[in-house]
């Protein structure tokens, strides 16, 4: 008999990475991810969890006659039961920083995360049933929109989906960035799959750098460009953090790596500056 093994996490996100976007199966990558930072971790359970809430989304779906007929409110009301009442999924406000909110693998063991990790789950199963969903780069709190014929929903999937109104909105991005913010035009704007997965992944490499594990960071922004390889600004982050690592032949590898995606500009001439001096110390 013969015995098929998956594929190493980091060849499979790399692999991932060539793909285009909308064939991204986003939550099998985040899941790849996971398994990188929990090596130890059943994946394989969580692999069989994302085709149970699958099967449970389209179930209901099938039997929602407004679903299938584009009311929002009933698609809301159908992942919403699916994900928060069915499998009870709840945002961590207790334990916002914990590590395990942004790792997949532990979200689903623990039935808890962050809001984008939570909004990946309500991805798939947006994906399982054939509606249309993104991920909106709200700052510093991840919302999920589902878009129909006739508009779009704003849901805050860290509350269970709530719906978000101009003046929830308001008040969130107050909360955010302080009493003097306001709504302004790209608050809302629409998110790719590969950005909902560097947003998750941008968590873990976050919490390294506050830990002060610089070497754990590079290692978060690594899996970061395996997954997006033309983001310049990851090459710069890798750039930095190998310099602060005293790997200077690495950091100007992914210097140049910027140079040749970003070859103009301000960023690129205090890069090239860079550049040069940290060649002068390897003579």
């Amino acid at each position: 008999m013969t015995t098929t093994h998956a594929p190493e996490p980091r060849s499979a996100i790399e692999a991932a990475g060539s793909l285009p976007d909308l064939e991204l199966d986003i939550a099998t990558v985040a899941l790849q991810l996971a398994r990188v930072d929990a090596p130890k971790a059943d994946w394989r359970k969580g692999a069989a969890h994302f085709s149970d809430i699958a099967r449970k989304v389209v179930q209901a779906a099938s039997m929602d006659s407004k679903a299938d007929a584009g009311d929002l409110e009933a698609r809301r009301l159908i992942l919403a039961e699916t994900l928060h009442g069915h499998f009870g999924y709840q945002g961590d406000s207790e334990t916002y920083e914990d590590m395990a909110n942004a790792n997949l693998i532990r979200v689903v063991e623990r039935r808890r995360g962050l809001p984008v990790a939570l909004g990946i789950l309500w991805l798939h199963a947006a994906d399982a049933a054939g509606w249309a969903a993104f991920g909106v780069d709200f700052p510093g709190h991840f919302l999920l929109a589902l878009e129909g014929p006739k508009g779009k929903l704003i849901l805050d999937v860290f509350a269970g989906g709530k719906v978000l109104e101009a003046q929830d909105l308001r008040a969130l991005l107050k909360r955010v960035e302080g009493e003097k913010a306001e709504l302004r035009p790209g608050v809302l704007r629409p998110m790719t799959r590969r950005e909902v997965l560097l947003r998750l992944q941008n968590n873990i490499k976050l919490r390294r750098l506050r830990g002060g594990d610089v070497k754990a960071a590079l290692s978060a922004t690594e899996d970061m460009l395996r997954l997006a390889p033309d983001q310049a600004a990851l090459w710069r982050e890798a750039g930095l953090m190998n310099q602060r690592l005293e790997r200077i032949g690495a950091a100007l590898g992914c210097l140049d790596r910027f140079l040749e995606l970003v070859p103009e500009g301000e960023a690129a001439a205090r890069v090239r500056a860079l550049a040069g001096e940290l060649r002068q110390r390897l003579n």
